[in-house]
């Protein structure tokens, strides 16, 4: 487990974070007892409702075997459980398939195919074929603020805003908001927390890479593949924890950029807080927080390679990190003030995307140094419209200077990660509009991921 040994040594069966090692093979883990299986995805079918064709072709869905036939050289899915094809003519009946001896309904085997890529999964996993393509045209719409052929559009709030889905789970308690662009939000009395897929900002950015999604055990592994062969492989356990994400190259070497210690119970969103005393600052204010506009070349490569403001005492995990400002308090901030956003929009004009040159070559910089360093970028807005749409706009925001900074400027999709914080951290303090609070700041997160194993 990360924390537990000594920088620069190696413990006998494990991979030192940042160092290139022969791929290993990953057991599947059973599921534990109980554990109720999460719905997934199934390809838009393309045979006629309530036909069957004799034999499937690539993508398709034979509702009397329930196999999905895979591309050329791909493994076959095995679909089980009612499918739902969505609306149908007058007079025509349903098409199911009916689950195999002993599986459970709604669950899928082995890679599904659509156009020789595998269906990302989403956070919230539909079975209606017809619903699967919506959000993948809307995942194109509504992902990344600026990014390669039609995508890249103006979408603003107002238009996403209509397009939600919300459903009240535990007696009220608790209301899920499902947004295009595999996005969830999650309200629990007055308190809000997103969250979403980050394999879809990894397939746009490297240009529509191949996607494929593979079960192991109780594991769903997802592996993006760039051009040049360099593959992204994330896993998570049956509830949609992040465990894993490494990079392989196409020798077979492996650099693991992020690795989370596996939990023993559902994640419940609102308990990731860690609770801390304030960080002792001792370096001067400008070191600690960067302002781009002012910054010059070599501040912003120490801001991104310096050691924590004070010691981290164990390793933590990315959601951890990611929901715990004391915690992303021991570490320095950069304030990206060069490029701001236009009210109710998240994407950025392309006169602005020149102001992040230098941001971009002091991370790779730092990723030159370490290969598996880890950067988080912030998204935030100003103290205008609702709690909701501020959410959303700075979560997306982030994404979109995340998606410019591969696609433009190279670099690597996996050492970065987005959150939205909405209004909670404004700049200028004013409950009015206000341009400099609709901005990103970005962090050096590594040494909180590794804990003792990295302080430096």
């Amino acid at each position: 487990m990360p924390g537990t040994t000594a920088p620069g040594a190696t413990v006998p069966g494990t991979t030192a974070p940042g160092t290139a090692v022969p791929p290993a093979t990953t057991a599947p883990r059973p599921a534990a007892p109980g554990a109720a299986v999460p719905p997934a995805t199934t390809a838009p079918g393309t045979s006629a409702p309530g036909t069957a064709a004799p034999s499937p072709t690539p993508g398709t869905t034979s509702p009397q075997s329930g196999t999905v036939a895979p591309a050329p050289g791909q493994q076959p899915g095995t679909i089980t459980g009612p499918v739902n094809r969505g609306p149908l003519p007058p007079g025509q009946p349903p098409v199911t398939v009916n689950p195999a001896p002993g599986a459970q309904p709604g669950v899928i085997t082995g890679p599904v195919l659509r156009g020789g890529a595998a269906v990302v999964p989403g956070l919230l996993r539909p079975t209606d074929p017809v619903e699967i393509e919506r959000r993948r045209v809307e995942t194109e719409r509504f992902g990344g603020g600026i990014t390669r052929g039609d995508a890249n559009v103006d979408v603003r709030i107002d238009e996403l805003r209509g397009l939600r889905r919300e459903r009240v789970e535990e007696g009220g308690r608790r209301v899920i908001i499902e947004e295009p662009g595999n996005r969830v939000i999650v309200r629990e009395g007055d308190r809000y927390i997103i969250r979403h897929d980050e394999t879809d900002r990894f397939r746009r950015a490297y240009d529509n890479s191949d996607v494929r999604v593979e079960r192991r055990g109780a594991d769903e592994v997802t592996i993006v593949r760039r051009p040049n062969g360099v593959e992204i492989v994330t896993v998570r356990d049956e509830y949609g924890n992040l465990l894993r994400r490494v990079r392989r190259e196409p020798a077979g070497q492996e650099v693991v950029i992020i690795e989370n210690a596996p939990r023993d119970r559902r994640r419940t969103e609102f308990e990731e807080v860690v609770e801390l005393p304030p960080a002792r600052v001792t370096i001067p204010r400008e070191k600690y927080v960067v302002e781009v506009e002012r910054a010059t070349q070599e501040d912003l490569v120490e801001a991104f390679t310096a050691p924590p403001v004070e010691r981290v005492q164990r390793s933590y995990t990315l959601d951890e990190v990611r929901q715990s400002p004391a915690l992303r308090e021991r570490v320095r901030r950069v304030d990206v003030d060069t490029v701001t956003f236009a009210s109710g929009s998240w994407r950025l004009d392309e006169n602005q995307i020149g102001a992040l040159t230098g941001l971009a070559r002091a991370i790779l910089t730092a990723i030159q140094r370490n290969p598996a360093e880890v950067f988080l970028i912030e998204g935030h807005t100003d103290a205008v419209g609702a709690d909701v749409d501020n959410l959303t706009l700075s979560d997306r925001r982030a994404e979109t200077v995340a998606t410019i900074l591969t696609e433009r400027f190279n670099v690597p999709a996996e050492n970065l990660t987005t959150q939205g914080y909405g209004e909670q951290y404004l700049k200028i303090n004013t409950q009015g509009p206000e341009r400099e609070n609709r901005r990103v700041t970005m962090r050096r997160i590594t040494p909180l991921l590794r804990g003792a194993q990295q302080q430096q």
